[in-house]
């Protein structure tokens, strides 16, 4: 299978979790925006195409099937790409963690953009600042330490004692806060020593490391959902 991914040019965003799942199972692939344009993007959304209506991107072409939302995709790509177990019970636990992953997201997105994702962080500064310290000090803390949890469930090494696009993602989402709130994860990193080991051993995969060495891999930057502001990390 080839497979048609779509997702806005310049920033990691969500498309990143789907995308580090296609490059890890060496899967045949086109990034159709970064080849085309934006524009290739806002044809499907503006309905223009024939067929299921995305709301906005990411989505995959698989193909006759349109597949859109992060968690969405990855359900449906984890069975042909080896990268979630066989039994449906395994495969709706992935799913259900992965939509968990993208609850957090969603939150780390509200704490630069609390109050409209149209306005400029600049235009919502005093209400982030106080989204950002909850998020800090009690939602990190709560996810992370279920994550946590998962990890030590699974056997220490994987969220589903195998390898699976669950850990990929996780991967990518320690990753992003890091690169966030580079203080307050350094403040909690003894509390999660499993996440922080799993995201070394997912970053010297083969095909994972040749990605983030690769110019594929765009760095993080204040135009995706993982944005370093100073303010917004713990105090100095």
């Amino acid at each position: 299978m080839h497979y048609q991914l779509f997702y806005w040019t310049g920033v990691q965003g969500r498309g990143e979790f789907v995308r580090l799942a296609l490059e890890d199972a060496g899967a045949s692939y086109d990034d159709v925006a970064r080849e085309q344009g934006d524009d290739a993007i806002m044809q499907y959304l503006d309905g223009v195409h024939d067929g299921p209506l995305p709301f906005a991107p990411p989505f995959l072409r698989a193909g006759r099937l349109l597949i859109a939302q992060t968690a969405n995709i990855l359900h449906y790509l984890g069975p042909p790409l080896g990268l979630v177990p066989r039994s449906e019970s395994r495969r709706l636990y992935a799913h259900q963690l992965q939509l968990t992953i993208a609850d957090l997201v969603a939150e780390v997105h509200d704490s630069h953009h609390p109050i409209a994702s149209g306005l400029y962080y600049e235009d919502q500064r005093s209400e982030a600042r106080r989204r950002a310290t909850d998020l800090r000090e009690a939602r990190l803390p709560k996810y992370l330490d279920y994550f946590e949890q998962v990890l030590e469930r699974g056997g220490g090494h994987h969220a589903l004692r195998e390898h699976s696009y669950i850990d990929l993602s996780l991967f990518q989402l320690i990753s992003g806060l890091e690169y966030a709130f580079p203080r307050a994860m350094q403040r909690i990193a003894h509390e999660l020593p499993l996440l922080h080991s799993l995201k070394l051993r997912v970053a010297q995969r083969p095909r994972i490391a040749a990605y983030l060495a690769s110019p594929r891999r765009l760095p993080f930057n204040e135009s995706g959902i993982f944005r370093h502001y100073a303010e917004l990390d713990d105090p100095a």
